[in-house]
């Protein structure tokens, strides 16, 4: 169990090393940040439905349903790639479910750690409570630029390596 809870740790760190770049690129070039997830989000879908449409035609004309999936999700490549701001509103929300989640994982761990009687179970608590409110902050905050979110995202990295190379230390000590 401990060799698990190691691993899933650094995992974990790298995890938010690669949170904070992304915070501190969507803080420098915000729109270089969205127009970069709006293409690659985009071409993603083209890309399938693409594919799809190759399955109908492969698949001799006898499936329509694959035709219209391949219709439709290239009309909505087309869409998210022209459409920012509407896959800023999901990318926020993404975020901010990813943040959540992670904080509560982190309280989880936290209330294991306690019974082990570590003596930092407290800061660890604290850590994962901010956790939790910097994903709530940003799930709420319907107005959140990306510039917010790139903060959000540094400090909740910041909140997350922390707290993990805490929990590595304890994991050494017991």
């Amino acid at each position: 169990m401990e060799k698990f809870l190691k691993k899933s740790n650094w995992t974990d760190i790298i995890v938010s090393f690669l949170f904070f770049l992304f915070g501190v690129l969507a803080l420098s070039r915000p729109e270089l940040v969205m127009s970069m997830i709006s293409i690659i989000l985009g071409v993603i879908c083209i890309i399938a439905g693409i594919l799809k449409g190759i399955d109908y035609f492969a698949d001799g004309k006898t499936n329509n349903y694959l035709l219209a999936i391949s219709i439709a999700m290239i009309i909505v490549g087309v869409i998210i790639m022209f459409c920012a701001n509407i896959i800023i509103s999901i990318f926020r929300i993404l975020i901010a479910i990813w943040i959540i989640y992670s904080g509560v994982i982190n309280l989880q761990t936290t209330i294991i750690w306690k019974d082990y009687k570590s003596r930092i179970w407290l800061l660890t608590f604290l850590l994962a409570i901010a956790t939790m409110a910097a994903g709530i902050y940003i799930l709420a905050n319907t107005g959140a630029v990306i510039q917010m979110i790139g903060i959000t995202v540094i400090i909740y990295s910041i909140i997350n390596i922390i707290q993990d190379i805490i929990f590595i230390k304890v994991l050494e000590d017991n």
